[in-house]
């Protein structure tokens, strides 16, 4: 169940807010969905809920359906803690995107981990968690990504830049071999 409020106390998004109600593990009605950026009206969004409200084997589970480096569930949740901000997307009760920033609040930031299921993929939704995400960075001086191998034309159709001077310490074999360039 959807219930519409066009007010909320502690709200920093100023349009009309959607509060969602019916997860059972959202029962404390503290996450705020999104209605800055279009949204596929069937989708729910979260912008920075109650991490203890997340499923975090489901968010594994798509770390290991896009086949992206093994992590684990508990050490999942840690990082999203320490996170500045995060989005999650679901269908219905099934998660099926997420992304983060990591940053310091107001200088730099990176987005991380924005993952959209690949059943999913193709409807926007990558767009929607990059473009939302940046957008809560408007005021900071530095922000960048590392995209998934593959993913730079996505990248570059919302205006993203390569950069030039950026630099990476790899941390093993398909790390050199995914993201450095050739010696």
């Amino acid at each position: 169940m959807l219930r519409q409020r066009t007010t909320l106390k502690n709200c920093k998004i100023l349009k009309t807010i959607f509060i969602y109600c019916s997860f059972q593990c959202l029962r404390n009605c503290n996450c705020y969905l999104m209605a800055k950026t279009p949204q596929i009206p069937q989708y729910t969004y979260l912008l920075n809920p109650n991490l203890s409200s997340i499923n975090w084997e489901e968010v594994l589970r798509l770390f290991q359906k896009v086949n992206w480096k093994q992590r684990r569930s508990g050490e999942i949740k840690e990082a999203f803690a320490l996170s500045t901000t995060s989005i999650f997307i679901y269908d219905d009760q099934q998660l099926i995107a997420f992304g983060r920033v990591v940053g310091d609040g107001r200088y730099y930031a990176m987005l991380a981990d924005v993952i959209v299921d690949p059943d999913y993929q193709g409807q926007g939704l990558g767009k929607y968690l990059v473009t939302e995400l940046n957008d809560q960075l408007k005021d900071y001086h530095f922000v960048n990504l590392s995209a998934a191998p593959g993913a730079d034309n996505f990248y570059k159709s919302l205006g993203w830049k390569k950069q030039k001077t950026a630099f990476i310490w790899p941390q093993g074999p398909k790390q050199l071999r995914q993201h450095c360039e050739q010696d």
